[in-house]
């Protein structure tokens, strides 16, 4: 997939906004993020306030280099400089104890700063451009799908943003994997573009996915990721059938359908056939979730792939975007 490069006159005054305490909106590998000076309390608050996020919900803080971690943090454990080694630039994000420039309104009033390098040559050019650390959570209104293109940010956000740099599609798709670090046994506390199974092999232990965490962190909230219409999740090969039936039952219904069932027709509203490749479904996931909306469906029904590689983030946006009811 081809990047687009940003012109270094766009770099420079998107830099120019985020030094003025304005709002820029990025491209990154994993999905396009609204940024805000790290260091400018009222800069961070104004992201809060444009997506309607609650205050108490941490932001990420990305930098444009491993070697610039120690200037954000108190302490960089071994593991995590082993992982930062690793994946960086990339999409993983790391949790460590917040140091004194990162203000309290950025870690939603914890004393923990999540801390990644992204993967993109647009974002680590503004990076570099700035000179300091961009907090950037995804640049749409809170709980809904996240943007993977400059056109969906501008459809969402509109005005609210004071630059849109255009970087092309994202190339991951889904948010970075984040990790919690501060103890002795590293967490993942939210899957993503780094697989578990990468993250083991890099640590030589098995790494726990617990549902819930003491530390808060983005894309925790029961309903997140989330079209306008209702997401409901059933069994693969029963996904067809309860289209269907809601279809019948008055419901306009839009259809996620497996590979393994693409030759099935399906009386539905509409139909997306998602790729058997996982890398593949992953980055296309969010735009299929905005076709449908689009497309005026009222009800999603889709199944989850296999939690393994990628498609443990997979499941745990589609669970997200279900919201508490995952099945009916």
């Amino acid at each position: 997939m081809a990047r687009v490069r940003a012109r270094t006159s766009d770099i420079e005054n998107a830099a120019g906004v985020l030094r003025a305490g304005g709002l820029v909106a990025l491209p990154t590998e994993t999905v396009y993020g609204l940024g805000a000076n790290a260091e400018d309390p009222a800069a961070v608050s104004r992201i809060f306030q444009v997506k309607g996020r609650p205050a108490s919900h941490p932001l990420i803080v990305h930098i444009s280099g491993a070697e610039h971690l120690d200037d954000w943090v108190q302490e960089v454990p071994a593991t995590a400089r082993l992982l930062a080694e690793r994946f960086w630039p990339g999409p993983l994000t790391l949790v460590l104890r917040r140091g004194r420039r990162v203000p309290l309104e950025a870690t939603g009033g914890l004393e923990t700063v999540a801390v990644r390098v992204p993967d993109h040559p647009v974002a680590l050019a503004l990076l570099s451009a700035f000179g300091g650390g961009v907090t950037a959570p995804s640049a749409n209104r809170f709980g809904s799908v996240s943007p993977t293109t400059a056109d969906d940010v501008r459809a969402e956000l509109g005005d609210a943003v004071d630059f849109v740099l255009d970087g092309g599609p994202c190339e991951v798709g889904v948010e970075s994997t984040i990790v919690d670090v501060t103890g002795e046994i590293p967490t993942v506390l939210r899957p993503g573009g780094v697989t578990r199974e990468d993250l083991e092999a890099v640590l030589g232990c098995p790494l726990a996915v617990p549902a819930t965490s003491h530390i808060r962190v983005p894309g925790q909230h029961p309903s997140h990721y989330a079209p306008r219409a209702r997401v409901v999740l059933v069994e693969p090969e029963k996904v067809v059938a309860e289209a269907e039936l809601a279809q019948e039952l008055g419901h306009q219904v839009g259809v996620l359908l497996q590979a393994a069932f693409a030759d099935a027709e399906v009386k539905a509203h509409a139909v997306v056939a998602v790729p058997g490749s996982m890398a593949a479904y992953a980055r296309g996931l969010y735009g299929f979730l905005r076709e449908l909306d689009q497309q005026g469906c009222d009800l999603i029904v889709a199944s989850l792939p296999a939690e393994e590689g990628l498609g443990l983030a997979i499941a745990n946006r589609l669970r997200r975007a279900a919201g508490p009811r995952t099945t009916v």
